[in-house]
């Protein structure tokens, strides 16, 4: 007997729901995009006049960015956007050379990108070390209170009153109830109070005009040449190299936040992607906007839907409510930014209680990330400092844990020495004034049975022992060597060096 098919819409019912669907989790995605697109909009117009480029250029960038990174990346909930790390690498591009060869080189890094990110560029993060992170998280809360000052210096007194409302509305409206952002309504509520009142304050319309048309895509106009490679391909590469740092480093901080996990390599190609479609559209790219996306994190946002509809109600906001968004005061954005700043600073790490017990390494490497980052203002030196920072500690610390023991056998004829501990490059530069070459009896055995051999320096180290000895007609035996360590041993020993 035939059986009719259900309809199209029967079987849709079987399927499950995605999360961002139900009304709770839809309500708080839609709310936290809507905060955060109003919260990107000075940012963008600022980073924009650091690159030395019409507003609309970083406006347009912030919107195509977080569009097309919701579908792309690998990191639900993480805002990207134009930021001011990629601004300072591509503004040099747009001052010698013009738009159009920032576009270029825009959509170069975003290739570069796919490229680092198909290369497994995203597992060096399992290197930085997390003395390195709450540095790097540190030094991410100074930052953004640091970037409120310019707003509140020479400014109307009236300003002051008004950060401080908008703080206590964020502080003390989520005791009352969380059905809205209290951002949104401290934005609402005091740009109601400045236009009413008719309070004269900067405004987000001071910082510059905003688009009223979409952007037109199109192919930059430059020469393609290998001249303009030449002159783009630095730039590209540098921005491609600091958009991912930034990018990687803020979605592993989003995944301890959230606790759950995402994909770095997809979040690395879709940088990439994400930067050539905001080139073809005419924007200066960018990357992960940390301030931003502890916005949408603190409230409430997990899923990819607030990530497009910050971008797609920034496009809506500028086009559409243009005269409205100029008429923000920059007191109501400066306010949440501060919040988000204290927020984000890891308060815990600098109780002295937790300094007393913190090893003095990983206090200093914590202390020397701040302190890189803040000095240059650039996180990816920070970290990438950090980061050598923590492994040269490492390396010492390491170093002093090899052991050389000697046993002498009773009738003189042969000695016993064991090395214990990790043998690398570090280590094994002072193994060789470790033993008696003078005093040892004529055999002489190394047991590395509770060693390890990681390097070519390591072999090296027990060569010259062995050439020391046979130099004066001793013999040495090498054993106890683990898998790895011989196979590293039997295929390098004798090869170091030019002599044979």
């Amino acid at each position: 007997m035939q059986t009719s098919l259900p309809s199209l819409p029967a079987r849709l019912r079987g399927l499950p729901r995605p999360v961002w669907l139900t009304p709770k989790v839809f309500r708080v995605e839609v709310l936290a995009g809507l905060v955060v697109g109003l919260a990107l909009i000075p940012e963008a117009i600022s980073f924009s006049v650091i690159a030395g480029v019409d507003p609309k250029v970083g406006l347009f960038a912030a919107c195509t960015m977080a569009m097309v990174i919701a579908f792309v990346g690998g990191r639900p909930a993480m805002i990207s956007a134009s930021t001011g790390a990629v601004a300072l690498v591509v503004a040099p591009v747009a001052r010698q050379y013009g738009l159009s060869h920032l576009i270029a080189t825009v959509m170069l890094a975003g290739v570069f990108q796919i490229v680092l990110g198909s290369l497994g560029v995203a597992k060096l993060m399992r290197f930085v070390p997390r003395s390195v992170m709450v540095g790097f998280v540190n030094a991410l809360g100074i930052l953004l209170f640091t970037a409120q000052i310019p707003n509140l210096h020479d400014v109307p007194w009236a300003v002051y009153p008004l950060v401080v409302a908008g703080l206590a509305m964020m502080v003390f409206l989520p005791r009352i109830t969380k059905a809205v952002p209290a951002p949104l309504v401290a934005i609402v509520i005091l740009t109601v109070i400045t236009t009413a009142a008719g309070i004269a304050v900067p405004t987000v319309g001071d910082k510059g005009k905003l688009p009223s048309s979409l952007p037109v895509p199109g192919l930059p106009d430059v020469p393609f040449s290998l001249h303009t490679l030449t002159v783009i391909a630095p730039y590209a590469l540098a921005m491609a190299l600091v958009g991912l740092m930034e990018s990687l480093m803020t979605a592993k901080l989003v995944d301890e936040i959230t606790d759950t996990r995402s994909n770095k390599t997809r979040e690395s190609i879709g940088q990439g992607i994400a930067n050539i479609v905001t080139g073809f559209f005419g924007g200066m790219g960018g990357c992960a906007m940390i301030g931003q996306t502890m916005i949408n994190v603190k409230n409430g946002a997990r899923t990819r839907l607030s990530t497009f509809l910050a971008g797609f109600f920034l496009l809506i906001l500028c086009i559409v409510l243009g005269p409205v968004v100029s008429d923000i005061p920059m007191a109501a954005l400066v306010a949440v930014m501060v919040l988000v700043s204290v927020g984000t600073f890891d308060w815990h790490s600098v109780r002295p209680a937790t300094v007393r017990r913190m090893p003095v390494g990983e206090t200093a490497v914590m202390v020397i990330t701040v302190a890189v980052v803040v000095a240059t203002g650039n996180l990816s030196i920070g970290v990438v400092v950090g980061s050598v920072t923590a492994m040269v500690i490492f390396a010492r610390r390491v170093a002093h844990l090899v052991n050389v023991t000697s046993v002498g056998d009773p009738e003189g004829d042969s000695v016993v020495y064991a090395v214990t501990g990790a043998l690398f490059f570090a280590s094994s530069n002072d193994l060789v004034n470790r033993f008696d070459y003078a005093g040892d009896p004529g055999t002489v055995v190394i047991d590395l049975t509770d060693a390890h051999v990681w390097d070519a320096s390591s072999v090296a180290a027990l060569d010259a022992i062995t050439a020391k000895y046979a130099d004066r007609g001793k013999s040495v035996e090498i054993i106890g060597l683990n898998t790895e360590s011989a196979k590293m041993h039997s295929s390098l020993s004798g090869e170091l060096t030019g002599g044979k």
